[in-house]
């Protein structure tokens, strides 16, 4: 049987997952079809190096802080989603960050990746939110795990059926839900978001064994999630979303530099 089906393949490769995927369903790996599709962050990519966009926005071209908003809204919205799991709140808190970047724009000196920097910005943000919000948080958690228990309870399909199932793009990130938050977010900056064990550990503030450890206790914790349930896309951002942002976020800009004159 050949499977045609693009976005959970996508999905499913992205965070490394196609091998337990395709053993837990038994069918070949060479059984699915490799399509590609439009990806809306891939014409976030811009040519130029962050190098250089920072300093020519820092020289008055403050248009090109679109590019950066672009080229890190996928990997911005995937961390943040890690740590606070809310999907509302982390356009703001995106957005909050991006802004906090920019003000602060001229204080990075290229000690570490822009990156990494900016991601720390966002990090902050949202442990800060979490501390802000520990009781919403805990009654997520508990509605959480009664949906978790019902599903379990639910009959199941046959492995075609559930590949097939409209709910697929969710439950992965449902899984990925369930990790604790400390190992939830080293696995979202190292498998989906491919950050290095030094960025990802300069990011955290722990050592690279840490974030070692944390990964392949993510991954097992992972695959005896994902073995009792089925399978889900991981937190895309698409263009609409990005382009939400980028608006909000230049607008917030354009309308400091012009109270600032």
């Amino acid at each position: 049987m050949v499977i045609e089906l693009v976005e959970i393949y996508e999905c499913l490769i992205g965070i490394k997952l196609l091998p337990l995927f395709c053993n837990l369903l038994n069918i070949p790996e060479s059984n699915l079809i490799i399509m590609e599709s439009f990806r809306s962050t891939d014409i976030a990519q811009t040519s130029f190096a962050d190098e250089e966009l920072i300093s020519r926005i820092l020289n008055g071209e403050t248009y090109l802080y679109e590019h950066i908003i672009r080229k890190y809204n996928q990997r911005m919205y995937r961390i943040c989603m890690s740590i606070i799991h809310d999907d509302n709140e982390a356009e703001d808190l995106m957005q909050n960050a991006y802004i906090k970047a920019y003000e602060n724009l001229s204080t990075f000196k290229g000690k570490s990746k822009f990156s990494t920097w900016l991601s720390r910005i966002l990090i902050n943000e949202s442990l800060l939110w979490l501390q802000r919000n520990k009781r919403k948080i805990n009654f997520q958690h508990e509605v959480l795990k009664e949906n978790n228990s019902k599903s379990v309870n639910q009959k199941t399909n046959t492995p075609a059926q559930q590949m097939m199932n409209n709910e697929l793009k969710k439950i992965l990130e449902e899984a990925i839900a369930q990790l604790s938050p400390k190992h939830r977010v080293v696995f979202v900056m190292r498998e989906i978001e491919n950050m290095s064990v030094a960025e990802t550990s300069e990011c955290l503030h722990i050592s690279q064994i840490n974030v070692k450890v944390r990964l392949n206790r993510a991954k097992e914790m992972l695959r005896d999630i994902l073995m009792k349930s089925e399978y889900k896309e991981v937190y895309s951002f698409h263009l609409l979303r990005c382009d939400t942002i980028v608006t909000a976020v230049m607008k917030k800009i354009n309308y400091r530099n012009i109270n600032s004159h």
